[in-house]
């Protein structure tokens, strides 16, 4: 492998890291094998640190390619609890109100989740990456302040319920980028004449890169530590030319401006 020429890893980001963590983690480790103090390390979109899943890591000059890899078609499967809302719409934050759920029917839940498909308008959550006259929308938010996000226009392929109670619904989600699955259980409790609020979020595909091809954090490090390296005097001025990365710990869709690191 030659990290400075450009290699592309995928990993199955674990639960409780974020984004950024798991780029270090990889960085680290090349640097490592490198014995140098710089070099291009990126990923291709975002994941909530309480998600897991496909994560495409890129080195060197193939952090050229995130812009392209981030519009890839992601797919989800996605918990969802029914009857309650949080601040953050997911397990970040405490529920703060609660609603009744005996009157939602699985068939409502088909006619309802039909209705998401195809173009549509969501407006992102507060407790996002977005950026509210340049400060991020999550740190705003934090403080208790009040956040207002315009909504924007999203492609959702397909949405398929994997399963379904009165109090909680899984579904499989194929989207394009700059989709809230947080947003999307919010809009999805709020159709059902009720709450919503994800409690589990896994993705399972990145254009063509599906879970099955991922490897564990673990095994990824494991294996760049072991894997016999090329290097190339060339490539050390592009490991200077590094942007610094902005920690996107909250919300999906990082830009190529914030998913490198150096």
């Amino acid at each position: 492998m030659n990290f400075l020429a450009g290699e592309t890893i995928y990993v199955d980001k674990p639960y409780g890291w974020t984004s950024f963590d798991v780029v270090k983690r990889i960085r680290g480790v090349m640097l490592r094998r490198l014995g140098i103090k710089k070099m291009k390390v990126g990923h291709a979109g975002t994941l909530d640190p309480l998600a897991t899943g496909v994560m495409i890591i890129v080195s060197g000059k193939s952090t050229k390619l995130i812009e392209q890899l981030q519009g890839g078609v992601k797919e989800y499967v996605a918990e969802i609890a029914l009857g309650a809302t949080t601040p953050s719409y997911d397990l970040e934050t405490e529920v703060d109100a609660r609603y009744p759920t005996e009157h939602i029917t699985r068939e409502r839940v088909e006619e309802v989740l039909s209705t998401f498909t195809g173009r549509i308008e969501q407006v992102p959550p507060s407790f996002s990456a977005c950026k509210v006259d340049g400060k991020r929308a999550y740190k705003i938010a934090r403080k208790g302040d009040a956040v207002e996000l315009k909504p924007k226009v999203l492609v959702i392929d397909e949405i398929e319920l994997l399963a379904y109670t009165q109090e909680s619904i899984t579904i499989r989600v194929v989207c394009s980028k700059g989709t809230y699955i947080r947003a999307l259980a919010r809009d999805i409790g709020a159709a059902l004449d009720s709450g919503g609020h994800l409690t589990a979020l896994r993705r399972t595909r990145v254009g063509d890169v599906t879970i099955d091809r991922c490897l564990s954090l673990d095994a990824a490090v494991a294996m760049l530590r072991e894997v016999e390296i090329e290097t190339e005097a060339d490539d050390e001025a592009d490991a200077t030319d590094a942007t610094d990365a902005t920690d996107a710990t909250i919300g999906g869709g990082a830009t190529a401006e914030n998913s490198i690191s150096e």
